[in-house]
């Protein structure tokens, strides 16, 4: 079974890559090897490598820089899946797609549905929910939430790093959701592609936290694994208003997952238990 993985540079992508099932030959492309903005390319690639499964793992996810970079930003994530779903069709693939918590507007104060009602509040969210709306009846959607891994651009990286060069750092504490491993993530997504998972589901790890909750795990662990010295930065709460973003964040984007929990058998790994794998990858590697 031949299943093209797009984004496979990203922190997803490489573990969609790495954590293929045995019996599945997968093309990993990068950005550098398929642009999905450009329709010719991806039919050209999709008439060359002839999958059964596209995994489109390719997103423009620079939340802030897409207020300022709108066109690129659809470009990617709304008129690329739609070239993926075109091209997918020409040759016979279903498309599996990633989106995100941000189409959703973080007013409910309650675990979104999947079929609940969707209001973005940025480019950003407002390009990945029009990418959805390119999937055809038989493709899959799995939206998901504050995504790490051991290597890239990511919260988890992005903390580390600032722990250990200050010795102080105010993270918000009035914004909710879910961290969610990329590890844990390419495991469903396979398995719910392979199942013959249809429509919309989705994926975060359990449990929730905010940002605040999520450093200070960071840190703590981090300690316990003598990643960080214990002179490793306090972590202290702040507002969203004393961290001002140019794009604005939904305050609470707990995505509801029993649709996913259901197909799977058993519920997704707590966020804790995932972050410690992560970190536990990241000291091996240091």
């Amino acid at each position: 079974m031949r299943v093209l993985v797009t984004g496979a540079g990203g922190q997803l992508g490489r573990a969609l890559v790495a954590r293929a099932p045995a019996g599945v030959e997968v093309i990993g492309l990068g950005s550098g090897g398929l642009d999905i903005s450009d329709l010719n390319s991806v039919r050209e690639t999709m008439n060359r490598e002839r999958p059964i499964l596209i995994l489109n793992a390719a997103a423009y996810t620079a939340v802030d820089a897409a207020e300022s970079d709108a066109g690129r930003a659809r470009a990617v994530n709304d008129t690329g899946t739609a070239n993926l779903v075109a091209a997918g069709e020409e040759v016979g693939a279903r498309v599996a797609h990633v989106s995100t918590d941000f189409v959703f507007g973080g007013e409910a104060g309650r675990a979104y549905s999947v079929d609940a009602p969707t209001s973005p509040l940025g480019v950003y969210g407002a390009s990945k929910l029009a990418g959805e709306g390119h999937l055809r009846a038989g493709d899959l959607c799995v939206r998901t939430a504050w995504v790490y891994a051991a290597e890239g651009k990511n919260f988890v990286r992005t903390m580390l790093r600032l722990m250990a060069e200050r010795a102080e750092l105010g993270v918000v504490a009035d914004q909710i959701g879910s961290p969610t491993s990329a590890d844990d993530l390419a495991d469903a997504l396979w398995r719910l592609a392979l199942g013959g998972a249809e429509g919309t589901f989705h994926y975060t790890n359990s449990g929730v936290a905010s940002w605040y909750d999520f450093a200070v795990a960071i840190r703590d662990e981090s300690v316990a694994l003598g990643l960080l010295p214990e002179s490793a930065a306090r972590v202290t709460p702040i507002a969203t208003a004393d961290y001002p973003t140019p794009a604005k964040r939904p305050a609470f984007s707990v995505l509801d997952v029993t649709k996913t929990t259901q197909f799977l058998g058993a519920p997704a790994p707590h966020w804790r238990h995932a972050l410690v794998r992560t970190l536990e990858q990241i000291t091996r590697n240091v």
